[in-house]
């Protein structure tokens, strides 16, 4: 832990022996009640049972509040997408998405884990780039945070799905997750904080192992080794098959249906075959598949699929017997959707970050 902790990336139990070594008479409720402080919504009409002064004062000299620095909203009116684009303290750019939810006046935030990407997945601008470094706990609570005292409504969900590989950066996003899912901090419930890969297998087993209440998604987008190698590395190192058992442990722990997402790329990942292999491989667990448009925006890069292709696809998909879901791939038309804002600034700043990842 840093020498001056970010209260953003602490729970009450966490936080109350720092707080102890200068306040001895300090509890758990006042630990907890400081966080929540953090966490309130301005003008949200929540208010909290104040806390002692020598608390208080501990907590100013122990804890670090610095925050993040928004630097750029953009809205794409045609869905409701919000992008936000944030500025670290060195200068490094992250992004977080405001997704609306078809429950009127509930959305969702989209985070990203890392600054840059190491995956290198041939669709995703984010992974071309390369990595830059891992995003602390404190900095993705705190771009949910930003994101969420800005929403004209209430955040009920977290995914995350943006830029960088969450399991690559596994103890900060899940310390991320558990601070977002406290009841006096984010407040969202576990079951609806998702957390996705591209197939980091020993990471998986971790998780599995652990017993998180965290949604764990697979990003597949191909079930055919050879084919998933061109798009996405990492099967080079852990093949379709490693993912399957990884996630067939994941179930046996759980118990729960397992989620495949899917980026839809046209000509390339919507035929027979990849209905086969998907069956052969993960017929045995009760699955999810959502399926995503690609956002691509290279002169020559993949292109969406159009809507006869999707049905089609949707309907070889119908012999799996589970449920398809169609997750909407929004922003583009502004530059919302994952990566474009930030690559807007890159020629502005060259600490900063362009692509993201269509993955999510």
């Amino acid at each position: 832990m840093d020498a001056t902790p970010h209260i953003a990336s602490l729970d009450a139990e966490a936080l109350l022996p720092l707080l102890q070594t200068r306040a001895p008479l300090a509890r758990i409720g006042e630990a907890r009640r400081l966080i929540a402080s953090h966490f309130a919504i301005p003008g949200g009409g929540r208010s909290c049972r104040p806390v002692g002064r020598a608390t208080r004062d501990a907590s100013e000299a122990l804890v670090d509040r610095q925050p993040i620095e928004l630097v750029e909203e953009v809205a794409d009116d045609s869905d409701g997408f919000v992008k936000l684009l944030f500025r670290l303290a060195d200068g490094a750019l992250c992004e977080a998405v405001r997704i609306p939810l078809h429950k009127p006046g509930c959305f969702s935030v989209c985070l990203s884990s890392q600054v840059g990407c190491a995956m290198g997945c041939d669709f995703c601008a984010t992974g071309r780039l390369g990595l830059r470094r891992d995003l602390a706990a404190w900095e993705i609570v705190e771009a949910f945070r930003l994101v969420r005292n800005g929403t004209p409504g209430r955040v009920s969900g977290a995914v995350f799905m943006g830029q960088g590989e969450p399991l690559d950066n596994y103890d900060a996003v899940l310390q991320a997750a558990r601070v977002i899912s406290l009841p006096y901090a984010g407040r969202i419930a576990s079951e609806a904080i998702s957390i996705s890969t591209v197939g980091v297998v020993p990471a998986i087993q971790r998780y599995a192992s652990e017993g998180h209440r965290y949604r764990l998604i697979v990003s597949l987008t191909s079930a055919i080794d050879s084919r998933r190698a061109r798009l996405m590395p990492v099967s080079r190192k852990w093949g379709v098959a490693d993912i399957a058992a990884a996630v067939t442990q994941l179930h046996a722990r759980t118990g729960q249906r397992q989620t495949l997402a899917w980026v839809i790329l046209a000509g390339v990942n919507t035929g027979a075959d990849e209905v086969e292999a998907i069956a052969r491989h993960f017929g045995h667990l009760p699955l999810r598949i959502n399926l995503i448009d690609v956002n691509d925006a290279r002169p020559q890069g993949y292109t969406r699929a159009d809507e006869d292709d999707v049905a089609a696809f949707v309907d070889r998909l119908k012999v799996l017997g589970v449920p398809i879901v169609r997750r909407y791939s929004g922003g583009a038309a502004k530059h919302a959707a994952c990566g474009m804002l930030a690559a807007r600034h890159v020629a502005h700043d060259a600490g900063g970050l362009r692509g993201g990842c269509s993955a999510g």
